[in-house]
């Protein structure tokens, strides 16, 4: 957005900066930081751009030579590409992350209770608090795990809900729920070790709290799940394999807990008990933290055609002789239309008022709402409900008559796959522009991580930052030309 001379920051890599028409994370009024950002904006301001450039590059090497990269699907290729990092931090005050603390926790909790629910007694649907048909209808929905029961009741170990910043308000709300096998976890511990061998200065100075002890305590949380108990239980983590987009965080993930990273062949079922393939011998598996979908988990329960699966996995797991997570199912928590009656999975289970709000979302399986959509179109976002990564989304105010008229169809034709959404307008944070050789406002989001072991949740503090790199673009995947940011939670009083 193009904004007057009185709006924009003219100092070393910020000149030309433009404020613009969004809510500014690091920018009260030009030339003035809001005050998490005071010591970081003077490290920069001091910084000639031929020295920031060089960091940068520095930056993006040790990502190269420790091979950060993901893959995009899209280009028909599955090219590999090195993941995008912008080295202008996002920074969130101690108060502010308390909020989201708090948020998040009562969302995770109240998800879990929904999920044990669900595949349990199911009480909410008796009482009419959401749709039968809405949950009935979810494909993600698996009737096959109704009435197993998983350890400690636990389905979501670990979730990642995305998060923006309004811009209307300024405040934080819940964009949608990532509780099947969320990724990117590792971006934001590689993320933190590049920015402090970066700008370990900077960092030092503005006291940030730590992330590293996320791998440790995953670990603690899958060992409490094995179902022979004990000080030393067997912990793989099952992958789709190399070719899957996430599978640097696989590996990565496992070299830092110190557990075997598996492909389904590794892997043979007997007399209902997981066995492990080594040159020893079968090694008995008591927990599965698996990254593979639920469809490819066991060729004998869900999809006949998986290679990536182990035939036999969910008669184990059903006989609780190995744990999964997360939980088989969990995906019906994460459906895009089953979304937006989460506040009132909080009231319904917590007897509490959600602490974040969610945003405002339009069901098309209803009538009412389908037909306000289809009438409004072109002003608003309109989702696939199972889709995610960018993919399956038609954004009104940036789309053509002929898109517009193409997601028109396909919502008549299935109402139940597509939720709408208004725009929101996402806050932006100073990212460099390595064409313009310049900083430039791009908006963002946040993928918080929690971990969940039945009693507590713990969030590793600040999260994924997302960013679109794109001029002007909302969409923040990295298959879609998004990068991403470290977050600073700061530790100290605002």
């Amino acid at each position: 957005m193009s904004v007057g001379p009185a709006h924009t920051v003219n100092q070393g890599i910020f000149e030309g900066y433009e404020i613009g028409g969004f809510y500014d994370e690091m920018f009260s009024s030009p030339g003035h930081p809001r005050p998490p950002y005071a010591k970081v904006f003077q490290k920069l301001l001091s910084m000639a751009p031929a020295h920031f450039e060089t960091r940068r590059r520095l930056a993006d090497i040790s990502f190269l030579i420790q091979g950060i990269t993901f893959t995009v699907y899209s280009d028909g290729r599955g090219t590999e590409r090195l993941f995008p990092f912008d080295l202008i931090p996002r920074i969130l005050a101690h108060s502010e992350w308390e909020r989201i603390n708090r948020g998040l926790s009562q969302r995770v909790i109240a998800l879990n209770h929904f999920l044990q629910d669900i595949y349990g007694e199911q009480s909410i649907l008796q009482e009419g608090r959401i749709p039968r048909s809405l949950v009935y209808s979810c494909p993600h929905f698996r009737r096959e795990v109704i009435g197993v029961n998983v350890p400690h009741g636990i389905h979501t170990h670990i979730c990642g809900i995305d998060l923006v910043r309004d811009s209307k308000t300024g405040e934080f709300c819940v964009l949608e729920d990532n509780v099947r096998t969320p990724s990117g976890v590792s971006y934001v511990l590689e993320n933190r070790m590049v920015m402090k061998r970066t700008f370990p200065d900077a960092f030092q100075a503005a006291e940030v709290l730590p992330v590293n002890h996320y791998p440790s305590e995953l670990s603690r949380i899958l060992r409490s799940l094995s179902p022979r108990g004990g000080t030393d239980p067997q912990i793989v983590l099952l992958t789709p394999g190399i070719f899957n987009s996430a599978y640097f965080e696989h590996s990565f993930l496992a070299q830092q807990m110190g557990i075997e990273l598996v492909e389904g062949r590794d892997l043979i079922v007997d007399g209902g008990t997981v066995f492990m393939k080594t040159i020893r011998g079968l090694k008995r598996v008591d927990v599965i933290y698996r990254r593979v979908d639920d469809d490819f988990l066991d060729p004998l329960t869900f999809r006949a055609d998986s290679m990536l699966g182990v035939p036999g996995l969910m008669g184990a797991y059903r006989a609780g002789n190995v744990a999964l997570a997360n939980a088989v199912g969990n995906g019906v928590a994460d459906d895009k239309a089953i979304y937006a009656y989460v506040p009132e999975f909080i009231r319904y289970y917590l007897g509490e008022e959600p602490v974040l709000r969610s945003v405002d979302t339009y069901i098309c399986a209803k009538p009412s709402d389908l037909s306000y959509v289809l009438d409004h179109l072109p002003e608003l976002v309109v989702k696939a409900v199972g889709e995610s990564g960018g993919y399956g989304m038609l954004i009104g105010p940036s789309s053509d008559n002929a898109k517009i008229e193409k997601f028109r169809e396909a919502i008549k034709a299935n109402p139940r796959n597509y939720i709408a959404q208004p725009v929101v307008p996402l806050s932006r944070v100073p990212s460099y522009d390595a064409n313009e050789g310049r900083v430039g406002g791009r908006h963002v989001d946040l993928r918080p991580y929690c971990l969940y072991d039945g009693k507590d949740v713990t969030i590793v503090p600040g999260g994924l930052t997302r960013v679109a790199l794109q001029r002007g673009s909302l969409v923040v995947n990295s298959s879609q030309g998004g990068g991403s940011k470290d977050t600073w939670v700061l530790r100290g009083e605002d």
